[in-house]
């Protein structure tokens, strides 16, 4: 640290109280102080210490962090930092409350950690400000210095040239005396005689000349004194010129310490956004954890009451079969009781027919008792004959039941089976029906007349045949000539169909996804025609909610009953728009992906595999199991999207919107894996140049939609007369949809036309386009399906389309 006197400008050489002020003791100190306050004193603990108090509680140490009690007394370093970020939890498969605590844990060091850059962020933020004031003292000292000095400089320099005047004049009357004295010496020597008279003069002149000499001698002191002081002023100078030069060295160093300080905290900033959302993520995979741990305590206790009632049924099946036994045994007994009795019985008659023989005389009354013994002993015999018979029935009785339980366990094994199967025919009928019907299908949407369509005095330019064949499949569209066009089209909606009876017509191709297949709707049309509502129509209002949140909430409700067969779906989805031929991500949270001000954003480059997959990189793609979720992201992609006004339409979509659904099912019973996927597109609408009335950008946003649906139809044409080559390079829109019109996928094209007699020109032109793309042939889909699942990595990404 440098010494007081170092700071300190040098005293004026002249006079202690004449010269430049320096500047005061206490406002160098200040100055000291703030310029090293902002590096405070932080003890630095190890990295450890936060983890030994987070061991202990980490509620409480976070509690602590937020009342700023322990957390500016830890610092991390870049390596502490860099491994916490990078940390790899050791998650156990089943243990959900250690993943949970392993979690919260994490968290806890994440909170503690962003607290310290907080901290840390203030404090830098506090030092540039004390150094900013130091800085600005400085300058401002250094400013009244140099003024000062220049003043004084000013002064000096007129003082030395006055001094100068002055010794010019000595100088001058000097030499005039000299040459006074030598006229004086000359006449002394010329005129000797006038000596004595002279005596007197020569006396005042040498008096005069002693005088002189002595004002020569005091000018020479004044000057070399003069000297002596410009010399001290020159060096008195340039000690003020290096006081400023060290002033400005400082400067420097204050500025070049403010550069580095803003740079550090722009690490910061950059560190602390990157926590936000490494935060973001873990939070989460928090609440997929406690999902996954919900839904396997509900099933938990689903399985507990099927075992409970399945005890229960056994415990009675026990319990019926325990009192039977035990009829049975005491039958038996009683059996055993009869056959003891029938025993004595015998012995007692044959005692009694001999004590008869021997007493037949004495004891004659006896006979009477004799046969009522024998009457005893048939009805014993009888009543053995019937618990043997019953005993018989019991066990048969047994019998049956045990043979009625064991064919309906088989008839349960058996349905089962039968369900199964079941579903898998109606998965192949359902496939082979849409099979059958085309790979690209082509519905055709009419929007109703609107007030500004102004059509009240002219005729309908759309009608709609009646006979069988043709109904709710045909369409005609009549000129102002009367020239009538029919198309026919696997299904034809008028003005009055609603959202959820075109909806129920692409159900079952929805359900296609589910089942592991590629699966893609797309509407076309002019401007203004509709394509936009018929895709995503008012998610505010449940009547007219679109086909993207109706396709989303059959897929969440299907894969919610196809659990109880064993399946398992993850889901993820991303948005994606094409404007003036460059890809946009929707989702994306970081503004400057996008283009601003005309300069280009990020670059995103589509790719394809070798098993017909599409990529976008870079693109933001989140996982998804609730429907609120979707609707969230459609908001979220709504207000992102590009959309104009133009005379044709007052909110019209300027790009392609295109929405991908990512779809993988398991089913650990089956060990069975499929990935579908599932695309729905709202395609920016044609329009002419001379309706819309585009200029400037909306001119060129007008080119571009209409060059690459030109690159489309191209694609079409080549696929309908079966070239071998198929420009998809075209255009983005074209190389993005290439697996859906390539043959690997089940395609459904919507084409929407306006009842607008202005508009019948390119209702005819969009009802053409439809007619060839329906007329394609692109070969049959293929099922994304695995025998046996494969290991998977936690973070895996399925493919585009």
């Amino acid at each position: 640290m440098a010494s007081r006197n170092q700071n300190r400008p040098p005293r004026s050489p002249s006079s202690k109280k004449e010269g430049v002020e320096g500047i005061p003791l206490d406002k160098r100190r200040r100055i000291a102080m703030g310029r090293t306050g902002g590096a405070t004193n932080v003890e630095r603990k190890p990295f450890g210490s936060v983890n030994r108090k987070l061991d202990v509680t980490a509620t409480s140490d976070v509690g602590s962090c937020a009342e700023g009690s322990d957390c500016g007394n830890v610092e991390f370093t870049k390596e502490e930092v860099d491994a916490l970020v990078n940390e790899r939890l050791k998650m156990k498969k089943f243990d959900h409350k250690g993943n949970l605590e392993l979690v919260s844990e994490l968290n806890a060091r994440l909170k503690v950690c962003i607290k310290w850059f907080q901290k840390r962020d203030e404090s830098h933020v506090e030092e540039e400000g004390k150094l900013q004031i130091a800085l600005d003292a400085l300058e401002k000292k250094c400013t009244e210095t140099e003024a000062e000095m220049k003043n004084k400089e000013e002064r000096f320099s007129a003082t030395i040239s006055e001094l100068r005047q002055d010794n010019a004049c000595l100088q001058e009357r000097l030499s005039k005396e000299e040459s006074e004295k030598l006229d004086a010496i000359a006449c002394h020597r010329k005129e000797n005689e006038a000596r004595i008279a002279l005596e007197a003069l020569q006396a005042s002149l040498s008096k005069d000349l002693e005088k002189a000499q002595q004002d020569i001698l005091a000018a020479n002191q004044r000057a070399s004194s003069v000297d002596d002081m410009y010399k001290r002023l020159q060096e008195y100078n340039l000690s003020l010129q290096q006081y400023n030069s060290k002033l400005h060295a400082e400067l420097e160093v204050a500025r070049e310490s403010l550069k580095r300080v803003e740079k550090e905290k722009s690490t910061i900033v950059e560190n602390h956004s990157t926590l936000r959302g490494r935060y973001s993520s873990l939070q989460d995979q928090l609440n997929l954890a406690r999902t996954a741990q919900d839904e396997a305590l509900n099933q938990k206790d689903t399985l507990a009451n099927e075992v409970k009632c399945l005890r229960g049924e056994l415990q009675q099946v026990r319990e019926d079969r325990d009192r039977q036994v035990a009829q049975v045994q005491a039958l038996t007994s009683d059996v055993v009781k009869y056959k003891e009795s029938t025993g004595e019985s015998c012995a007692k008659l044959e005692y009694l027919m001999e004590k008869t023989k021997s007493l037949e005389e004495t004891c004659s009354s006896q006979r009477e008792q004799i046969c009522l013994l024998e009457h005893q002993l048939t009805a014993a015999n009888e009543m053995l004959k019937m618990s043997d018979l019953s005993s018989i029935e019991t066990r048969t009785e047994f019998e049956k039941q045990k043979r009625t339980v064991r064919e309906l366990q088989e008839r349960l094994a058996e349905t089962e089976n039968q369900l199964v199967e079941g579903e898998k025919l109606r998965k192949k009928l359902h496939n082979t029906i849409l099979e059958l019907k085309g790979n690209i299908r082509v519905f055709c949407r009419v929007r109703p007349v609107l007030p500004d369509d102004g059509a009240g005095s002219e005729p309908p330019v759309i009608s709609y045949p009646t006979s069988t064949e043709a109904l709710g499949r045909g369409i005609d569209v009549i000129q102002s000539a009367g020239q009538k066009y029919p198309f026919t089209f696997d299904k034809v909606f008028n003005h009055d169909a609603s959202q959820q009876e075109v909806f129920v017509e692409i159900s079952q191709l929805v359900q296609s996804a589910l089942d592991g297949y590629k699966v893609c709707i797309f509407a076309y049309g002019q401007t203004g025609s509709g394509k936009t509502y018929t895709m995503m129509g008012r998610p505010e209002a449940p009547e007219q909610k679109g086909l993207i949140p109706r396709s989303l909430e059959q897929i969440f409700q299907t894969s919610q009953s196809l659990m109880a067969q064993g399946w398992k779906y993850k889901m993820q989805a991303s948005m994606l728009e094409i404007y003036n031929e460059t890809i946009r991500d929707l989702l994306s949270t970081n503004k400057s992906s996008s283009t601003e001000n005309g300069a280009p954003g990020k670059q995103y480059t589509i790719k394809h595999d070798a098993n017909g997959n599409t990529y976008v990189t870079d693109l933001t793609i989140v996982d998804v199991c609730r429907m609120e979720e979707i609707s969230s992201l459609l908001r979220q992609a709504a207000q992102s999207r590009s959309v104009g006004k133009t005379q044709m339409n007052e909110q019209s979509s300027r790009s392609h919107f295109v929405f991908t659904l990512r779809i993988s099912g398991v089913n650990e019973g089956t060990e069975q894996q499929v990935q579908g996927v599932l695309n729905l597109i709202d395609l920016a609408g044609s329009e002419r140049l001379s309706r819309s009335g585009a200029t400037g950008d909306r001119l060129k946003e007008t080119q571009a939609i209409n060059r690459s649906l030109s690159c489309l139809s191209d694609v079409i044409f080549s696929l309908a007369k079966k070239e071998d080559h198929v420009p998809f390079r075209n255009s983005k829109l074209t190389y993005l949809l290439q697996p859906c019109l390539g043959g690997d996928s089940k395609t459904l094209m919507f084409v929407n036309i306006s009842p607008d007699p202005a508009s019948v020109g390119e209702s005819l032109c969009s009802l053409r386009f439809a007619a060839r793309v329906n007329a394609c042939e692109i070969g049959i889909p293929r099922r994304q399906m695995l025998a046996q699942m494969p290991a998977r990595p936690a973070d895996s990404r399925l493919s585009y389309g």
